[in-house]
């Protein structure tokens, strides 16, 4: 959290536009008289669109934001209307969860549709909405939704100046294969175990469960990373519980420090989301506790209760990845390895391009995105790296790669900034430099290029011209990953001849 890379300061600047947003929501549902229950809503409702909205452009972003009322809130009247008849209700919300994880084989759009589907049904849960409380909550989260769409296309405009990196795309298949369709009835399966098991521990706050399975499952690939998600979900808890019994249950719901403990936890909700989901889940669970003192339902008990159910929908998570339409971890490493390693290869002609006086050559959002991927690949390695993980010499291995690739993005970082100074120069000795980074990634991506090319990777000699040593630092890293990465088939790890 502390040391992760954050280009642009594009973290710190969405966590400080996240809480004026999610506050500005708030006021106005205070503002137009709307009661606790309302007001909170509205506020999960803007940070979901906050969190979730990930188009690529501004203009996406706005459709997106705009479609959220059409998933969320069919979703909301079935919740309260059903909420007297518990059959129903269940049974409705597990065919939410199915069609939330089956809408991200859509994109970043039908990813967010989803989610915010499911946030809808959840919330009317967490507060025990009434169809009489219907009017109420559409007019916050309306309100809500057009205070964060005011913040984030009007007031602070990020995305405007810096383009998002598109998301990585999810991993191929068809049919039961697609990752989409699988998850899909993982979650399903997950979700409904952890239902009926949290509705035997408490008929009350059941819901818990069926949240953690439910986010376990978001943005993960394999059987390997989902497990470890779910643990950092549970240890996360663990130890927001404790920060709760400390500060939420002393506050006793008094508003005034309450609220400003809540925005401290939503900027560190977006703040640590990309880097640890652990301490995303310390503040998810710190906010918690404090919402539930400010409905003034907050006791140690509760706090008990929540780390009951959250491990109850953890366990619900391992058994259906292990059961249902398994992949393992081994199975995504390779797509995710070879896509940071082609954005390096395209950062690397993108800064040498603009090196070279192309006015148009950006490498910034390649940058970016690489940032992205290794993000993905830090998380599909998770489970080899994962301090329980038996398997030594495949943990070793996986380190190595995980710190090669990690020197590969500082050098790309490096480039990207010497090719955005205009006083910097073109020299010839670059498009070799180039050259050869593009030879050593085609090397680890192509199976038969290592044997015929093999000799070209080799790194130049080190150069003190900046843009020179940072190429120079990249061959070396690239070369150095050809050891870890070709090894012998029966200890899989990614990419094998």
């Amino acid at each position: 959290m502390f040391v992760a890379p954050d280009p642009g300061r594009q973290r710190l600047r969405n966590s400080l536009r996240a809480v004026l947003g999610i506050g500005l929501a708030v006021a106005v549902s205070e503002l137009c008289g709307l009661s606790l229950t309302a007001s909170i809503t509205g506020g999960l409702a803007a940070l979901l669109t906050l969190f979730t909205v990930l188009d690529p452009t501004v203009r996406a972003q706005r459709v997106t934001s705009a479609l959220l009322p059409v998933a969320g809130f069919p979703v909301l009247a079935l919740a309260t209307t059903l909420h007297g008849t518990p059959l129903a209700r269940d049974a409705a919300f597990l065919a939410v969860v199915f069609a939330g994880v089956y809408a991200r084989r859509w994109g970043p759009r039908g990813h967010a549709l989803g989610i915010f589907g499911f946030m809808m049904f959840f919330v009317t849960q967490f507060l025990h909405a009434v169809p009489a409380q219907l009017p109420e909550l559409y007019a916050a989260v309306g309100l809500a939704l057009l205070a964060a769409g005011a913040v984030r296309f009007v007031l602070w405009p990020i995305e405007r100046r810096t383009p998002p990196p598109a998301a990585p795309p999810g991993l191929p298949g068809t049919g039961l294969a697609r990752p989409t369709t699988r998850q899909a009835f993982q979650a399903t399966a997950a979700c409904a175990f952890a239902l009926g098991i949290g509705q035997a521990l408490s008929d009350d706050r059941w819901y818990w469960a069926v949240g953690t399975s439910w986010w376990i499952f978001v943005n993960t690939a394999s059987r390997g990373e989902t497990l470890v998600r779910g643990f950092r979900r549970v240890l996360g808890t663990v130890v927001g519980i404790a920060a709760g019994l400390l500060i939420a249950v002393p506050l006793h719901g008094a508003p005034a420090p309450t609220a400003a403990l809540v925005a401290v936890c939503v900027f560190g909700i977006f703040y640590t989301a990309a880097p640890s989901y652990s301490w995303m889940m310390f503040f998810v669970t710190v906010m918690a506790g404090l919402l539930y003192g400010l409905l003034g339902v907050l006791h140690p008990g509760l706090l008990l209760l929540r780390f009951e159910e959250t491990a109850v929908g953890a366990l619900g998570t391992a058994l259906a990845v292990a059961l249902v339409l398994p992949v393992t971890t081994h199975a995504a490493n390779d797509a995710w390895i070879q896509r940071a390693l082609h954005c390096v290869r395209a950062s690397t002609a993108a800064a040498l391009d603009r090196l070279a006086g192309d006015p148009d050559a950006d490498p910034a959002p390649h940058a970016a995105e690489l940032e992205l991927l290794l993000g993905r690949v830090r998380m599909a390695l998770a489970p080899l790296v994962h301090p329980l993980s038996p398997l030594r010499a495949r943990k070793a291995r996986a380190r190595q790669v995980l710190g090669l690739l990690d020197d590969c993005a500082r050098e790309v970082r490096g480039l990207v900034a010497v090719a955005a100074d205009p006083q910097a120069s073109h020299d010839a000795r670059l498009a070799a430099a180039c050259w050869r980074v593009e030879t050593a990634v085609e090397a680890l991506t192509t199976p038969r290029a290592m044997t015929e090319r093999a000799a070209l990777a080799h790194p130049g000699p080190t150069a003190a011209e900046p843009a020179l040593a940072h190429l120079h630092g990249l061959e070396h890293a690239l070369v150095a990953l050809h050891g870890p990465l070709r090894t012998d088939p029966r200890a899989p790890l990614a990419i094998t001849a």
